[in-house]
């Protein structure tokens, strides 16, 4: 990443980033294909809901006829991170208007956030409204683009677990946190190690005594407190 925080700049930044969306949308689209949705359905739930784990959750819930209440309750509880993600990032755009904080909110995504806190280390703690919303909506045009691809190729693979695909946000996941931990300097490697594997026992034994539905609301607050500690501790 350069220091440079214009549209054009965002397009660059958020390539590789796009490429993955690409494989995990497709994937989505299979996924729901195989679950019995058509393709206007699976098109319509990238197109509003846009939240690509709640999006398999969502699908595996209407598969089995969950009430659509539990549905809900259930993809607010996956997406209530986004709240603390839409807290960090707010301060970096305190001089802009309402209107152009609600569009950063609205497409706020987990891939963009991470790119955004990546960029962030590489201008001085400066993000910009044009380079933070680009990013977002070509994640959003990838996402929907990628999902109606998947979608109408999803006739032609009847059981999308055979290839992997169940995995594809998993794997996502996995290349942003080591984008992550490669590109800051701000902490050293041994304290970023170990928060991710504090992060993992804390998954492990939350298991143990925490709902699953709010296993990783509760580990994340938890986590990202000790986090701040660390690093006021260290700065």
């Amino acid at each position: 990443m350069n220091t440079q925080l214009t549209a054009k700049a965002a397009v660059k930044d958020t390539l590789p980033t796009m490429l993955g969306y690409i494989g995990i949308g497709i994937a989505f689209g299979v996924v729901g294909k195989a679950a019995g949705f058509s393709t206007l359905i699976i098109f319509l739930m990238s197109f509003i809901i846009y939240a690509g784990s709640a999006q398999f959750i969502t699908v595996s819930l209407l598969a089995i006829s969950t009430p659509i209440l539990s549905i809900v309750l259930a993809t607010f509880l996956v997406n209530a991170r986004m709240i603390l993600m839409s807290m960090t990032v707010a301060p970096f755009f305190k001089q802009e208007s309402l209107l152009k904080n609600i569009l950063i909110g609205t497409f706020l995504t987990d891939e963009s956030f991470a790119l955004g806190m990546n960029k962030q280390i590489a201008t001085d703690h400066q993000l910009s409204f044009a380079w933070f919303n680009t990013a977002n909506i070509l994640s959003y045009g990838t996402w929907v683009g990628s999902t109606l691809v998947g979608a109408l190729i999803g006739a032609f693979i009847p059981n999308p677990e055979s290839l992997g695909l169940d995995f594809a946000i998993v794997a996502m996941f996995t290349g942003l946190l080591y984008l992550q931990v490669a590109t800051n300097r701000q902490l050293s490697l041994a304290l970023q190690l170990s928060l991710i594997g504090l992060t993992f026992l804390g998954i492990y034994f939350g298991m143990i005594i925490i709902p699953h539905s709010l296993l990783v609301l509760v580990i994340t607050l938890i986590v990202c407190g000790i986090g701040v500690v660390i690093k006021h501790a260290f700065n």
